[in-house]
């Protein structure tokens, strides 16, 4: 028996946790439980099973974010592909796919969410191996999860028979939408009906032939997405213009929902998909009133309560809360009753809506050579954090509409400014007039941290023409 190829799925934006999980860093990257990102918890579990490295797909903005969290955790990736646009589910499921089938047409490929939480690793690969013998004999296999209550912010799957308890495969008879409550406890009183874990493994020319007869149109795009595509940095980026015609489908519309061969595992161990702050709250550490605190948070005579502070400097304080969850950020803030936790995703919308840059981006933005952060911004200047880690190395670049002033506080950075190159330590400072081609770079050992200031008439990220850059990210904002 072959070892199974993993395909793990991490370029969604995770809306429902904001504000902790924005566009520019998505839940699947955070430590929200457990003292590592979910992407990491997903792949070191992928590996305790056995399987083979993990083959990522992610998006450019993100992919220097998994090679280092993947880096932290001593995992080499397989391969990491790189979607040029947002397509969901169905196309990434059938990129990975053919990309398994290059090596072998039986490759068996488990395809998984990078942002789920499942605390028996064991169980978990037990599982898997329950679905193997039905995936190579040409079953499309899925997990289903055992509901523990009437979840209304779930997928369902109907099966034909009861589970009993053995764990083998079960035939599916149908996927039911996120029910309303009264739907949802009376399929739960059933127990013929597990939540969808979106979690599936099959062998790649079985799901080949799936994609060919519900799904060929996207068949074809993505196979020329990945017959054109480009070795870019040890990244495999896919051709964009058969990509971005893809429709933007789940595998479960575009294919899992029409085809006649899927079989489920049921999974009675703990899972849960992170999918809103209730969910975290039920992850994390309780006291005997069922109040969660994390980070610098104080709670006198709450109950039920959720009290997240993201930030050492801003202390969260409740008195006599109910049934209230707060996530407080440096640049944010949510307060929300804990039964409207589903509600959240439409607070992204209305805040797009009126233009508010804290619907999708942080005030921390992280790069591949570190990451910087604003601390003061005003009409005609700007303070930021810069942290820069050991070999990392901005672009050599220039501006159009600032000058920057450079005060190194911790490290030593190498500056150069024209053709002039040097050494600048600690309570040091040098001046980047505007227009000026400039680089920083970190070559000690530990990181170099920098107050940087901005002055002029312009500010925006977008203000930068790049002329070299060990990371090939191109041009504009994040290039």
């Amino acid at each position: 028996m072959g070892r199974i190829k993993p395909a793990v799925l991490c370029g969604g934006t995770g809306t429902r946790l904001w504000p902790l999980s924005r566009k520019s860093f998505p839940k699947q990257f955070s430590d929200i439980v457990g003292g590592e990102s979910l992407f990491q918890a997903c792949t070191r579990r992928l590996k305790d099973a056995g399987m083979d490295a993990p083959l990522v797909l992610t998006n450019s903005d993100f992919r220097f974010i998994v090679t280092e969290q993947l880096m932290s955790v001593g995992i080499d990736p397989g391969a990491v592909l790189i979607e040029p646009a947002p397509r969901n589910t169905a196309p990434a499921v059938l990129a990975a796919a053919l990309y398994a089938m290059q090596d072998d047409d039986d490759a068996l490929v488990l395809v998984v969410p990078s942002d789920h939480v499942i605390a028996d690793a064991k169980a978990f690969g037990a599982a898997v191996e329950a679905g193997r013998v039905a995936a190579e004999a040409g079953q499309i296999v899925t997990f289903g999860i055992t509901p523990g209550y009437p979840e209304t912010g779930y997928g369902y799957l109907e099966l034909e028979n009861k589970p009993d308890g053995s764990g083998d495969p079960i035939d599916l008879r149908r996927f039911v939408e996120k029910p309303d409550l009264a739907t949802a406890e009376d399929m739960v009183k059933s127990g013929t009906f597990l939540w969808n874990a979106g979690i599936f493994l099959f062998s790649a020319k079985v799901i080949m032939a799936a994609y060919e007869a519900h799904a060929p149109d996207m068949l074809a795009l993505v196979k020329a997405a990945i017959e054109d595509a480009e070795a870019d940095l040890g990244f495999l980026r896919l051709a964009a213009e058969p990509w971005e015609k893809c429709e933007d489908l789940s595998v479960d519309y575009a294919v899992m929902e029409k085809a006649g061969n899927l079989s489920v595992v049921p999974y009675s161990s703990h899972w849960s998909d992170l999918g809103s702050w209730k969910a975290v709250l039920d992850e994390s550490d309780q006291d005997e009133n069922g109040v969660a605190l994390c980070g610098p948070a104080t709670a006198i005579d709450c109950k039920d309560v959720l009290l997240r502070s993201e930030s050492d400097g801003l202390e969260l304080v409740g008195i006599g809360l109910e049934n209230i969850m707060v996530v407080a950020m440096p640049d944010a803030v949510l307060v929300a009753d804990k039964d409207r936790a589903q509600d959240v995703g439409r607070v992204v919308k209305e805040l797009k809506t009126k233009g508010v840059s804290q619907a999708e981006e942080f005030a921390r933005d992280h790069r591949p050579w570190g990451y910087f952060e604003t601390l003061a911004l005003a009409d005609r200047f700007q303070v930021k954090r810069i942290v820069v880690k050991p070999g990392g190395r901005l672009s050599l670049q220039s501006h159009v509409h600032r000058a920057e002033h450079w005060i190194v506080v911790e490290g030593t950075a190498q500056v150069t400014i024209g053709e002039n190159v040097k050494l600048v330590a600690e309570n040091q400072s040098v001046y980047v007039p505007l227009g000026e081609k400039h680089r920083l770079e970190n070559p000690g050992k530990v990181p170099v941290t920098m107050i940087e200031v901005q002055t002029g008439s312009y500010l925006g990220e977008d203000d930068i023409v790049r002329y070299e850059d060990v990371y090939a990210r191109g041009q504009g904002a994040r290039g």
